[in-house]
């Protein structure tokens, strides 16, 4: 299987969930030898080639970023696809097309396309994409393979509840998180369960 440096990848999103990542480092970082290998192997990163064939990642920037800070430099990639031939406008609107850029900010703002970050590791906390992957864990709701399920997941919670202040806070927000995902508020988004009996 082929592997890039992660250095090289490019995000296609603007956020992430730094609870997950540092979760994830510390997952990584307890891990040496085959078991490493092993657990890196497991999660290759999906890439579409861009303008210049820079590869943009386009699923798992929380599990690059976990390893880059858990000081690993090459990840196994899948390409999805080469768009290295467009145009930027031509590549970016076929990105958006079929849902492989989420270029939206920790405030559910859409930002331009010129303002992504160059490195997976520069994007922007936001704590109601670490929220819904905590909800998800839980069974709050089941994993799709609809893309960027948990963005979808992130801004109904954003829309929702509070921005958690603290750790104290956050816990607390999981479980509230849970029951609106279960509640009829939450129907139609991907991977929603319904009440619990």
């Amino acid at each position: 299987m082929k592997t890039l440096k992660i250095d090289q990848l490019r995000p296609t999103q603007v956020t992430h969930g730094m609870r997950e990542i540092r979760d994830k480092t510390k997952a990584y970082r307890s891990l040496t030898g085959h078991d490493l290998e092993m657990a890196i192997a497991e999660k290759p990163v999906p890439v579409v080639l861009g303008p210049g064939g820079a590869p943009f990642v386009i699923d798992h920037h929380h599990v690059a970023t976990a390893l880059w800070r858990a000081d690993v430099k090459r990840v196994p990639v899948v390409l999805v696809s080469d768009l290295s031939s467009l145009s930027t406008a031509g590549f970016w609107l076929t990105m958006e097309n079929n849902r492989w850029t989420y270029p939206y900010d920790a405030h559910g703002r859409r930002v331009s396309f010129t303002d992504m970050r160059e490195h997976v590791w520069e994007l922007d906390d936001d704590e109601f994409r670490s929220l819904s992957a905590s909800v998800r864990d839980v069974g709050g709701y089941e994993k799709t393979a609809v893309p960027l399920e948990e963005f979808r997941w992130s801004d109904f919670l954003r829309r929702n509840l509070p921005l958690p202040e603290n750790d104290a806070e956050f816990d607390a927000l999981v479980r509230q998180a849970v029951k609106l995902a279960k509640s009829k508020a939450a129907l139609g988004l991907p991977g929603y369960l319904g009440p619990s009996d």
